[in-house]
């Protein structure tokens, strides 16, 4: 079996008339739209409750709601990118972000609450990585992974940007007037950049052979590879969301302090953006299989030292920045996995239909990740249990590469 490394693969074209202020303005709004829509609601949420009355698990269930709609609104907003480029997409997907955060802010009963969250969701799908990654895999070609890098390492600050913006403003004003001036920002900044630095030619893809071989992109989402990776793709998402969400508690058990957890968990931001630092070196040197399969195993096996080393608190805050730089190389895996597979030919969709899984997996992942360290006993048991799941992901998929002339 052989890997069809990225220089192997028609990766669309270098054409210089792609948008000069495009990298720039998309990292201003990864950074600006994580922060807002994403972030700004787990620094608020106590506040929500607190005001409404509405319960923890009522307000949650919608921010996931919010998670699973995009997952699902990914593939139809892939399927228009391919076709017309992200300009029209992300500014749409700027101004109804922009609509369901106001929403939020003022809405007077759960019911708008919940439904402003479903809005969000589709704005996310308009807006966030994926969106943001075929615009860069279409317009730099070859040259992607660099770029990918750079949007992802500036997507990668939007908490440490906007947590710290949204506890201040939260400390002088109510939680509807802080997303009220957040929604303010949103409009400032991702409308205008989407609207006016995205006006570049949308370049045709060429059609990779494997499009022409087994007839186009419908072809490829049902062949044997691709179901393998995104079931991969899909169990190794749910274990990683999981390990995010129940490393605070995994490390109170262990004796950490809720301030010492917050740092584990804070310093893992600076963990992956080290690790995605990485990640072109690391394309360079291996072929998309194997650095596919070493990664989740490398995943795997941070779950589970995770799991098993009980202290000091300096030695498990090394391995929970060790786990975030292999989250950060899992980023960028995955905005590359169609690329590198099947050139750019229907990125959009291909890469839709591939995330969609894995997505609605890790929105599932606190509620599941909280029930299974109950039934297990505690969350060690959880994280050995979670690390089973990433090596079941690796060994799916050693079993996805693609053979030559298929």
């Amino acid at each position: 079996m052989t890997d069809l490394h990225g220089s192997a693969v028609a990766t669309g074209t270098g054409d210089r008339s792609r948008p000069r202020a495009a990298l720039p303005a998309l990292c201003a709004t990864q950074i600006t739209g994580w922060g807002i829509v994403y972030y700004a609601f787990p620094v608020l949420n106590a506040r929500i409750t607190a005001d409404t009355g509405w319960s923890t698990t009522a307000t949650t269930g919608a921010f996931s709601g919010a998670l699973v709609v995009s997952a699902l609104a990914g593939i139809p907003v892939g399927r228009i990118l391919d076709r017309r480029g992200p300009r029209a997409v992300m500014t749409t997907g700027s101004l109804l972000a922009v609509v369901a955060v106001l929403t939020l802010a003022w809405a007077p009963n759960l019911a708008v609450f919940t439904a402003a969250w479903l809005l969000a969701g589709t704005a996310m799908a308009a807006t966030f990585y994926q969106p943001a990654f075929a615009a860069v895999t279409r317009w730099w070609g070859e040259d992607r992974v660099r770029a990918l890098t750079i949007v992802t390492l500036a997507g990668g600050l939007a908490s440490t940007a906007f947590a710290p913006l949204t506890a201040a403003l939260a400390e002088h004003l109510s939680w509807r007037l802080t997303y009220t001036v957040l929604a303010a920002i949103l409009a400032a900044v991702t409308v205008p950049a989407h609207a006016l630095a995205l006006r570049g030619p949308w370049p045709a893809a060429p059609a990779h052979p494997t499009h022409r071989a087994g007839g186009g992109s419908r072809s490829v989402a049902r062949s044997r590879p691709f179901l393998l990776l995104a079931a991969a793709f899909t169990l190794n998402g749910f274990a990683m969301y999981a390990v995010v969400v129940a490393l605070v508690p995994l490390l109170a058990e262990r004796g950490a302090s809720p301030t010492e957890a917050a740092w584990a968990l804070g310093l893992g931001g600076v963990g992956q953006t080290l690790g995605r630092t990485l990640y072109q070196g690391l394309a360079r040197r291996t072929g998309v299989t194997t650095r596919t399969v070493a990664l989740i195993v490398l995943g795997g096996a941070a779950t589970a030292a995770l799991a098993v080393v009980p202290g000091p608190y300096p030695l498990l805050l090394l391995l929970a920045v060790a786990a975030a730089m292999v989250r950060g190389n899992l980023t960028l895996l995955q905005a590359t996995a169609v690329a590198d597979r099947w050139g750019t030919a229907d990125y959009g969709r291909l890469s839709g239909i591939l995330a969609a899984p894995a997505a609605i997996a890790g929105a599932l992942a606190p509620f599941a990740g909280a029930a299974l360290a109950h039934a297990l006993g505690g969350y060690p048991q959880l994280f050995v249990l979670l690390a089973g799941v990433s090596l079941a992901a690796a060994a799916l998929a050693a079993g996805s590469g693609i053979r030559r002339g298929t």
